[in-house]
């Protein structure tokens, strides 16, 4: 079993940046798949962008490539996802989610992860 505890959110303007982390507990952090997910008021949580174990492979939705990126570092148990050219239309709870996954497929479905973080709140002001 893994906890996940997200921190960085906060409030940005437009075309900003802002840095989420997403710290693990437990000692096989290497083994699980890493999602970022988000849900604005009134909105489905969608899927933002995943890592897979290793950290060789990454996958974005469309309405974020390009301006953000995740990234993980093994050693110290964490996720990141580094957000750039902020819109007001990306506010929301970022939540982190992981699943003890060492396969192939993108997972970016909110079934595909056991494990959720409490979620940090990023707001973009216009």
């Amino acid at each position: 079993q893994v906890q996940l505890v997200e921190s960085g959110g906060g409030l940005v303007q437009t075309g900003g940046s802002l840095r989420l982390s997403c710290a693990a507990s437990g000692r096989t952090f290497n083994r699980y798949t890493m999602g970022w997910f988000r849900q604005a008021p009134g909105k489905e949580r969608e899927f933002v962008a995943t890592i897979n174990w290793s950290g060789r492979t990454t996958y974005y939705a469309d309405s974020v490539k390009g301006r953000f990126t995740i990234s993980r570092d093994n050693a110290k148990n964490t996720v990141y996802l580094q957000m750039s050219s902020l819109r007001p239309e990306d506010a929301a709870v970022y939540y982190c989610a992981a699943e003890d996954y060492q396969g192939i497929y993108v997972r970016r479905r909110r079934d595909d992860y056991s494990y959720w973080g409490q979620g940090t709140q990023v707001t973009v002001s216009s």
